[in-house]
């Protein structure tokens, strides 16, 4: 008859408890991204390599959608590193929707058009505006290389919360700049500032992969 000894049975519990807890922690580990998730990934892969060294930080970069409704929460932040998506409100300018229906109709990198101007941007630093502290942003594309003399930026507002959705069906409309609600806009300080890339166009791919045509841009 074999007798084991208390350091025998002690070394076999634990190796039995590693293989058993070693699944768990790679099923904890292996997050389920959604197919709408896998393409804010991937867009956001695609235009911080296309950014390049305009760039200084690559672990966060903010999808702004603006095909979806402003009701939605349609500005994504993905992360690179881990994989996920959060999604909050943000407002597009008033000169893209006269009609403030609430969908964005108009691209526009004109001064004075109040229109959100499509494609990607480096965030910069923040400072003291009519809107508190806010976040400068940089255009990297020639549908948005005014972005800096036309002041748009990121900003606060209350027009761009839950609350005002609650109320009125929609977000209010900015004058081109990307604004958040207070709490939300915390967020966009501490993770999207500083050298990241934020990206704005209509990204709501049909079925079959094919890009939705594009609105104006005068």
């Amino acid at each position: 008859m074999t007798i084991l000894s208390r350091r025998t049975l002690l070394s076999a519990s634990l190796g039995t408890g590693a293989a058993l807890a070693a699944p768990a922690r790679l099923f904890a580990q292996a997050r389920s991204v959604t197919e709408n998730e896998a393409r804010i990934l991937d867009i956001a892969r695609r235009e911080v390599a296309r950014a390049g060294d305009a760039l200084w930080r690559r672990d966060i970069a903010g999808i702004a959608d603006f095909s979806a409704h402003s009701s939605k929460p349609r500005f994504h932040f993905a992360n690179l590193e881990d994989g996920s998506v959060r999604s909050f409100l943000v407002t597009h300018g008033d000169g893209s929707d006269p009609e403030h229906d609430g969908y964005l109709n108009y691209f526009s990198n004109v001064e004075g058009s109040n229109c959100t101007s499509r494609g990607a941007y480096v965030t910069w630093e923040w400072y003291k505006g009519r809107y508190g502290t806010s976040i400068r942003l940089g255009g990297l594309d020639e549908s948005n290389n005014l972005a800096l003399p036309r002041a748009i930026v990121m900003h606060s507002a209350d027009y761009a919360t839950q609350a005002h959705v609650d109320r009125w069906g929609r977000l209010g409309r900015s004058n081109g700049c990307f604004a958040m609600g207070p709490e939300d806009f915390r967020e966009a300080l501490w993770h999207l500032s500083g050298g990241r890339l934020l990206y704005a166009d209509k990204l709501d791919l049909p079925g079959d992969g094919t890009v939705p045509p594009s609105p104006p841009i005068f």
